[in-house]
């Protein structure tokens, strides 16, 4: 979901969210939190694909990852000086504000109009894409700029000779809505996202790109990076306006304008935000392949809202690509399917009422079948967790293993906190345990839907090993063989090869 910015120094996850890891957001991302951010991206956003491809025999070599920032330019550096002394502190600062306000909007019409004259229009000139193609990966770009060019005409014909602005609380409160707009362009960014990612397979479009991110003009950022900067100044707006506020005297007339322009900002981010993450559940239940009809679930056919999703290993160390919805998870294996890459499912879906949690100790987990931790390699057996499941005579157990052990607590994390809501909706009291069991309250003993304790329904290791030794899925998607064999009762699913 679409968060504003924080100058708290965190993790990157990169699709997701999330707007999103998109896409099929890329492996740029392990885990993708859509309560979080559109970087739905637009990206649990790891996906199967890598974004970036290996190098090329017709690709130069990579540019440095770390990209050039424009230099940040001043009010008071800008303007003459001299009027700092008739100014107190925090006026200055205000003006400050107010400028970077105006700048911002500066930089962002010149970063769009790059990647129209840059990337668009030369690809459309060579063919190296299809007119189509570039109207589906930039979407409504083109629209946002007069928008923006409006906004910044306005800031500028109400700043004074000396380079100061009185009021722009009104300016603010007028434009604002005409953001609404957005909701189109960030819904179609894990589209965009995905096609970009699958046309890089392209020599032709990924050396294309390549000379441009050598280019001095990209300033060391991809294409997706410009078209992302409209996301990212949409969630920074509540944080200027703020700003700007938090230096306004109570007395300002301006005051009042600006509360009313972050309520504004406020609720169009909220709205964008939700139909962003409906358009991105909509793109991945769409690309969910069923080998059989039986697999098909009304759980995920009525899920408005993808938590997380991105790559996980099982002890086989085959990836799994595995999504959250709102009540049920989905284990499912990447493939490419009409030259699209989908989603081809392995095992039943899991209801998240039913599901069970445990997070595993490093080592705990056996290998192969085989060998354990004592005789592996220590990076193998690191970061894994256990979902179960059953059902009457269906089970499912599976050891999965996180990229890392940040990305593994986000995957403990959305797994607990979609239980508890789905558990809360259904009018359940009680509450989750730290393994994602359900706690009694009156007792305060642990209970487990269907079974009154994990070890009933944890399989042994060579039990989950066979259910979980599947072969890599076939390109065409050939219906995958069902046997009853030494997994008991359990339903154990492969894939031709």
């Amino acid at each position: 979901m679409i968060e504003e910015p924080s100058n708290k120094r965190v993790k990157p996850l990169s699709r997701v969210t999330s707007l999103a890891n998109l896409i099929p957001p890329v492996k740029a991302t392990p885990l993708k939190r859509f309560g979080q951010t559109l970087q739905r991206s637009i990206s649990f956003r790891s996906e199967s694909r890598p974004d970036i491809l290996a190098p090329r025999p017709w690709s130069r070599n990579a540019a440095p990852s770390s990209t050039k920032r424009r230099d940040s330019k001043l009010w008071s550096e800008t303007f003459d000086v001299c009027v700092n002394q008739m100014l107190t502190s925090k006026e200055i600062k205000r003006q400050e504000a107010i400028f970077e306000l105006s700048q911002g909007e500066e930089d962002l019409i010149e970063d769009l109009k790059l990647a129209k004259k840059a990337y668009h229009d030369p690809m459309l000139k060579l063919s190296i894409m299809t007119e189509q193609e570039l109207n589906q990966i930039f979407g409504t770009l083109d629209s946002l700029i007069p928008l923006h060019e409006e906004l910044l005409s306005q800031l500028r014909d109400v700043r004074k000779p000396d380079g100061s602005t009185e009021h722009v609380g009104p300016i603010l409160v007028g434009w604002l809505p005409c953001l609404s707009s957005y909701d189109s362009y960030c819904s179609n960014q894990v589209a965009a996202k995905a096609l970009l990612d699958h046309k890089k397979q392209d020599h032709r479009v990924q050396d294309f790109l390549q000379r441009c991110l050598e280019s001095p003009f990209s300033r060391k950022l991809d294409l997706w990076n410009f078209l992302d900067i409209p996301r990212s100044r949409l969630v920074k707006y509540p944080l200027l306006l703020r700003e700007i506020l938090r230096h306004t005297p109570n007395d300002n007339p301006d005051q009042q304008h600006l509360e009313e322009a972050i309520n504004i900002i406020q609720g169009i981010v909220a709205e964008i935000n939700t139909k962003t993450g409906e358009s991105e559940c909509r793109y991945y239940k769409e690309r969910l392949l069923y080998l059989e009809e039986g697999q098909k679930d009304s759980l995920i056919d009525s899920s408005r809202v993808l938590c997380c999703h991105g790559e996980l290993k099982n002890n086989r160390g085959v990836k799994l690509h595995v999504f959250l919805f709102q009540e049920v998870l989905v284990i499912t294996r990447a493939i490419t399917h009409n030259e699209q890459l989908c989603y081809q499912l392995y095992r039943q879906p899991i209801p998240v009422k039913d599901l069970l949690l445990e997070d595993l100790q490093d080592g705990e987990v056996r290998l192969g079948g085989s060998l354990r931790g004592a005789f592996s390699n220590n990076e193998r057996i690191k970061n894994f967790f256990r979902i179960s499941f059953k059902n009457g005579s269906q089970s499912q157990t599976h050891s999965l293993q996180a990229n890392d052990t940040f990305n593994k607590q986000q995957w403990l994390n959305c797994i607990r906190q979609a239980k508890e809501t789905v558990l809360s909706a259904a009018g359940q009291a009680g509450v989750l345990d730290s393994e994602g069991s359900f706690l009694n309250p009156t007792t305060g003993s642990r209970e487990l839907q269907g079974e009154t304790k994990l070890e009933q329904m944890d399989q042994s290791d060579s039990e989950s090993d066979c259910s979980m030794d599947t072969s890599e899925v076939s390109l065409d998607c050939e219906r995958m063989e069902q046997t009853d064999s030494s997994c008991g009762n359990s339903r154990h699913v492969e894939s031709n090869v």
